[in-house]
């Protein structure tokens, strides 16, 4: 045998270097490994086919690695308790009236019909956006949703309302005018029964009318009017006396009105006792001359009842003979007693006798048919008694509230 040849291996023999390795790993503490059986397959139960080369290469043994330690099971807490408030019971809404019924109803019934057009639209057409979010929104949507804006109202809508405001204007304008004219009438009456007369009166007691109706009346048929205001004062004390001893005996103790002078002149008129006799005082005279016109009749008597009224209210007895003085018709055209002096004696009034102003006072219920300077039985005649009754007023104080002589203390 030659000693150069190397002792075949026995079978199953390792080579030195992978002995001392399998010492090392075996002197080592190895983990109790138990390895799953495994099923032999054929090829490992069939015999390994002896050969020549050397045998595989061992697979490197893995280092032990511990099992992860299973999670331990936590009971979940239990959830703290929460304390519900129960709900309120529900309020009974009181039964709405029939006025707000009938305004719910005009506006919820619209309401719901523009809704459902609206929903129908943005059914038909859901990637059309509309007219009004285009003129909205011009540049796209904005960032922060915005609520969606109300919808407009339908033409019927639209119908109803203005048919509704056009019933309240109308209603409205009827009220108005009706209103306004109740209140327009009383306005006129008020200015022609109340202010007007009350200012006219007001503005003849500091200054003398400059004409009358009767003046006017007179200019407009030819005659020439002559007419020459004075004072009180300058105005003979006869004259005062005669007029008022011919045409009413109690100026100075009524108030307008002598009722006992109306009731002789009706019973004188009934019997036929000559010549119609009128019931007027000197202050209705005066209402007459300065304010009204000549003519008879209801309706003027009425409203020299309301003047006279205001004059012997607002004026003093003084002024209501002065203006009668100097308004009376003395005939010819002559208006005042300064102008019938100068025309029939020639003289002023301040210098007139007592048988000048009884004369003058005897024509004044028809001066246009009389004479004072040519007088006839009858204006002779009634110039007596007028005399004889001026010499009985001066006795008695009967112009004392305008003459201040005729006073008892001044006699």
């Amino acid at each position: 045998m030659n000693p150069d040849e190397e002792e075949p291996k026995q079978e199953g023999e390792l080579p030195p270097e992978d002995a001392r390795a399998e010492e090392v790993a075996a002197s080592e503490p190895q983990p109790d490994i138990v390895e799953p059986p495994r099923e032999e397959t054929q090829a490992e139960a069939a015999p390994a086919p002896e050969t020549s080369e050397l045998p595989p290469e061992p697979e490197p043994v893995k280092a032990y690695e511990p099992p992860e330690p299973e999670p331990e099971h936590v009971e979940p807490e239990a959830p703290a308790p929460v304390y519900i408030e129960p709900a309120p019971p529900p309020v009974a809404e009181p039964a709405p009236s029939v006025h707000e019924a009938a305004a719910r109803e005009l506006h919820e019934e619209p309401l719901a019909e523009i809704e459902r057009n609206y929903e129908l639209q943005a059914a038909y057409e859901p990637d059309q956006q509309s007219a009004f979010d285009q003129e909205e929104y011009p540049f796209g949507e904005p960032d922060i949703p915005m609520p969606p804006p109300a919808p407009r109202a339908s033409d019927r809508q639209r119908r109803r309302d203005a048919k509704r405001n056009l019933d309240l204007d109308l209603g409205r304008i009827k009220r108005r005018k009706r209103y306004g004219l109740f209140i327009t009438s009383l306005s006129v009456l008020f200015i022609a029964f109340v202010l007007a007369p009350v200012t006219w009166v007001t503005v003849y007691l500091f200054i003398e009318p400059p004409s009358t109706v009767l003046m006017m009346q007179r200019a407009a048929e030819g005659e020439t009017i002559r007419h020459y205001p004075v004072p009180l004062n300058r105005i003979s004390p006869h004259a005062v006396r005669a007029l008022i001893a011919s045409e009413d005996a109690n100026f100075c103790t009524h108030d307008g009105f002598d009722i006992e002078a109306i009731q002789r002149a009706i019973e004188s008129n009934r019997r036929g006792d000559g010549p119609m006799r009128g019931g007027s005082t000197i202050s209705q005279q005066t209402a007459k001359n300065l304010f009204l016109w000549p003519e008879r009749g209801w309706v003027r008597k009425g409203f020299e009842t309301y003047f006279t009224a205001l004059i012997e209210f607002m004026w003093p007895k003084r002024r209501i003979m002065e203006a009668y003085l100097n308004n009376i018709e003395f005939g010819d055209g002559n208006f005042g007693i300064e102008a019938a002096a100068r025309a029939r004696f020639g003289v002023s009034a301040a210098d007139l006798t007592p048988l000048q102003a009884a004369r003058l006072a005897a024509i004044v219920p028809s001066p246009n048919r009389w004479s004072a300077t040519n007088p006839g039985p009858y204006v002779r005649g009634r110039s007596a008694t007028i005399v004889a009754r001026a010499r009985e007023v001066r006795n008695s104080g009967t112009a004392s509230c305008v003459l201040a002589m005729d006073r008892p203390e001044n006699r």
